[in-house]
């Protein structure tokens, strides 16, 4: 069995980051990084150091939210910021694949087949280094949120992301 650094999708992403002048390179876990929670244990840092790429769909059109991995996205929020004019939604396997060209699990932030518009929750600068997906379930690549920003365009948006409920 072939590395997960060999992956094309993997490969794709090591070449994105260098083509945006980062000096990042994808790493390969030897536990899943499918969720954000999974991640952060396999790499030892806190939940809200993941990066989550949440792919969401206004029409046709793929709005993609950066968030950290403690809290979660409102959609509302979104789609205000990114200008959508549609109902944003969350979008399914097929659609996030034919947009991002990652499967679910593995949604990376740069290296995505297309131009998508892209917005990033601020509250990930709470940490001085954020881990993302790096196009397969066990690969990740460590990066700023200055970084992330650069590297992809987006829009920061202080309150893009809702700390989820607490239990009890």
């Amino acid at each position: 069995m072939s590395s997960p650094l060999e992956q094309a999708s993997v490969v794709r992403v090591q070449a994105a980051l260098e083509a945006a002048g980062s000096r990042a390179r994808v790493v390969a876990l030897g536990d899943t990084a499918r969720s954000a929670a999974d991640a952060a244990k396999a790499i030892g840092v806190a939940v809200g150091a993941i990066v989550k790429t949440l792919v969401f769909r206004a029409g046709d059109v793929a709005l993609i939210a950066l968030v950290a991995g403690d809290r979660q996205c409102d959609m509302a929020v979104l789609g205000r910021a990114l200008g959508a004019s549609d109902l944003v939604k969350r979008a399914d396997a097929d659609f996030v694949r034919a947009k991002t060209g990652f499967a679910i699990g593995g949604v990376a932030p740069v290296g995505q087949s297309e131009s998508n518009r892209l917005a990033i929750d601020e509250s990930l600068g709470r940490f001085e280094t954020v881990w993302a997906a790096a196009g397969h379930p066990y690969c990740v690549f460590p990066t700023t949120l200055d970084e992330l920003a650069k590297m992809t365009g987006g829009k920061s948006v202080a309150d893009l992301g809702v700390e989820p409920k607490r239990a009890g």
